[in-house]
């Protein structure tokens, strides 16, 4: 059975869109940036810990996820409080950014891991648009305050890469690793 260690709304909707069955067992763990690591590595090493933060029986696979948005070196998770959201869209509007996301799947004592990155380009947004969309609460749990299939889909002009990296998990990726296994 695939363990998701994750307690991603969107991540357990993805891979039930998908057709891929799942149980949910969320994991916790410190997730801290080392200096000057990259993105990709850092999203790899959180999706690593959560996977193998969590308990599986023989014959169990794990899949471990984390996402973060990069505006340059800036990397952006989930926003502190809504001025933190505030100050994050103010930053993405009318810029390109990056989504990346790390993966990593356990079974058995063997691990695969991999990052998918998407690029997004945003319109510019007002200072009126900004607050309207704080206010929904939506950028409240989301990496880079904003929530693609959401409310916020009427920011992004065009994206280079996975869409559904952009929501959560690269579920193509994903799939592509459970099949090797």
């Amino acid at each position: 059975m695939l363990i998701l260690a994750s307690a991603s709304p969107r991540r357990h909707e993805l891979l039930l869109a998908a057709g891929i069955p799942h149980l949910v067992r969320p994991s916790s763990i410190v997730e801290e940036r080392l200096p000057g690591e990259p993105p990709a590595t850092f999203v790899q090493r959180m999706a690593e810990g959560k996977a193998r933060a969590v308990g599986c029986r023989p014959g169990d696979i794990v899949l471990g996820a984390d996402t973060i948005v990069c505006l340059g070196d800036e990397v952006f998770g989930k926003p502190a409080d809504a001025e933190d959201a505030r100050r994050m869209l103010r930053s993405l509007s009318g810029r390109e950014h990056s989504v990346y996301t790390g993966i990593c799947i356990l079974r058995e004592g063997r691990s695969t891991a991999d990052v998918a990155h998407t690029g997004v380009q945003f319109a510019e947004l007002s200072e009126q648009e900004i607050e309207e969309y704080v206010r929904t609460g939506e950028p409240g749990d989301k990496a880079g305050a904003y929530a693609i299939q959401g409310l916020a889909s009427k920011f992004v002009t065009s994206i280079a890469g996975c869409y559904h990296n952009v929501v959560g998990l690269p579920v193509s990726l994903v799939y592509r690793h459970l099949k090797a296994l």
